[in-house]
């Protein structure tokens, strides 16, 4: 292969290098660029960056994200219900099932680039993820509930509260690696050269992406943890693959919940909620 069959360096560099450019043109230009470059492995990364990853991809570190894991309860009181009464809750208070799979306060974010822009100028300060099986959590949690005599307490939704600005740091994230890509490429070229050659291309991905050549390779990239925000909310479905160690038993507790004191003084009931 020769120097100038490499291209698009130039076009990647303007595209990363501009705050207003889509960070998933950014990616198809690199794309691109690994596919004349013949890097399977940059190649792989940037498309699973657009696409999104599956269930059995490997997630990278910097998208697993804080967050707090919450539930949603109806107080079905007497004349009155109260609806989406949320709650934050503890790993330890979920079914045994969850924290096998490791749900935790820990939120994979699967989505393509694409779609988190998407997200992030939707105008919401809080995303709401729901884990997998959730359906069934929430069953088992309510029945849970009845079991202790707590008939008046529904639980409607398990989620993972997410912070928008988490995702806006996975998407900086992400631009500042292609950036660092750039950066490593131009570092490698001798003046005058055009176009980067292969080599040129493989050492920068190494370094900026800890991309590795060979089948079936890894990379690992980590980003900063943000700090959630509170705010308006949105809705999304979320996967995660189970893990395989599952989470160790902790010793079961109680955790009380009280309903709004105004709303109960007004049904003359005063309804407690209790979480195994």
């Amino acid at each position: 292969m020769t120097t100038p069959d490499v291209r698009g360096l130039e076009q990647l560099e303007r595209t990363v290098l501009d705050d207003t450019a889509s960070l998933a043109t950014a990616l198809r230009q690199c794309l691109m660029l690994a596919g004349y470059a013949h890097h399977t492995e940059l190649r792989a990364w940037a498309l699973k960056e657009l696409e999104g990853y599956t269930t059995v991809d490997e997630l990278p570190p910097y998208r697993k994200v804080p967050a707090a894991l919450e539930v949603a309860v109806d107080l079905n009181l007497p004349g009155q219900i109260i609806q989406g009464n949320t709650r934050r809750i503890s790993p330890h208070q979920l079914p045994q099932h969850a924290r096998d799979r490791g749900i935790g306060e820990s939120a994979p974010i699967r989505q393509g680039v694409r779609e988190l822009e998407a997200l992030v100028t939707h105008g919401e300060r809080v995303l709401r993820l729901s884990p997998p099986g959730s359906a069934e959590y929430v069953l088992q949690m309510t029945q849970e509930q009845h079991r202790l005599g707590n008939e008046a307490a529904d639980i409607t939704s398990l989620h993972w509260d997410v912070s928008v600005a988490s995702v806006e740091g996975v998407l900086d994230h992400i631009r500042t690696r292609l950036t660092q890509f750039v950066a490593e490429v131009r570092a490698t070229m001798p003046p005058g050269q055009q176009n980067p050659d292969p080599n040129q291309i493989d050492s920068a991905a190494q370094q900026a992406l800890n991309i590795t050549g060979g089948d079936n390779s890894t990379f690992h990239i980590v980003a900063p943890n943000a700090k959630a925000d509170r705010g308006s909310t949105a809705n999304a479905n979320v996967n995660e693959p189970a893990p395989t160690t599952p989470q160790p038993w902790w010793h079961r507790t109680t955790v009380i919940w009280g309903a709004v004191a105004a709303l109960a003084a007004v049904a003359g009931v005063i309804a407690t909620v209790v979480v195994k």
